[in-house]
């Protein structure tokens, strides 16, 4: 299977993975660009993409379509709306908030993992099929913004470095765009391969 298929194809199966959520819960959003989830890493929504972090992803997407602010500095603080919804949509949560990224660190509950049994098993063959193609292919890593925190550019920042040690945290498809170049030594920033092959 080459790289070029295995996006589209991954594409195609996270969309129908959201018209999966969709069915049970039709005042979701539609997914505009499952893309741009494929390698978005974010450390509040989850660094690996999964059924469960589909499924979180809903959750905003309900939180959206409802009007609901669910979370708080800059997308990082999922509070007790965003639980709310969630428990709504399968998910559960542990009994106290973690301190910087509040309650987003939710789990299926096992009548979800029975509802979408088929719906994880044929995203985890996806899934795995687009690793083993884009296996140490950093330059694909990042696929694009996170859209839904749209105030501050609307994407999820990393670390870039430049040979100097200075750093600063940027959208990596604004960095894509044209180099951004330090003025303390004149070279351009650059995201580590660690960030960027990071799971």
């Amino acid at each position: 299977m080459s790289t070029t298929q295995t996006p589209p194809v991954l594409a195609a199966e996270l969309a129908q993975a959201w018209a999966d959520i969709q069915r049970y819960h039709p005042e979701l959003p539609d997914l505009a660009a499952p893309e741009s989830l494929i390698g978005e890493s974010s450390s509040a929504c989850g660094h690996e993409l999964s059924f469960e972090r589909l499924l979180h992803e809903a959750v905003h997407g309900v939180a959206a379509a409802r009007g609901v602010r669910d979370t708080s500095r800059a997308g990082r603080y999922h509070n007790r709306r965003f639980l709310a919804i969630a428990e709504e949509l399968g998910l559960d949560h542990p009994e106290e908030p973690h301190p910087s990224s509040g309650f987003s660190l939710v789990t299926l509950t096992p009548e979800a993992k029975r509802r979408y049994r088929p719906t994880t098993e044929r995203l985890q063959r996806a899934l795995k099929a687009h690793s083993a193609a884009t296996a140490g292919d950093t330059a694909r890593s990042f696929r694009g913004p996170a859209a839904r925190h749209g105030s501050s550019g609307g994407g999820v920042r990393v670390k870039a470095v430049c040979d100097c040690g200075r750093n600063v945290r940027v959208v990596p498809s604004v960095l894509a765009q044209a180099p951004i170049v330090c003025g303390g030594c004149g070279k351009p920033f650059r995201i580590p391969d660690v960030v960027a092959s990071a799971s």
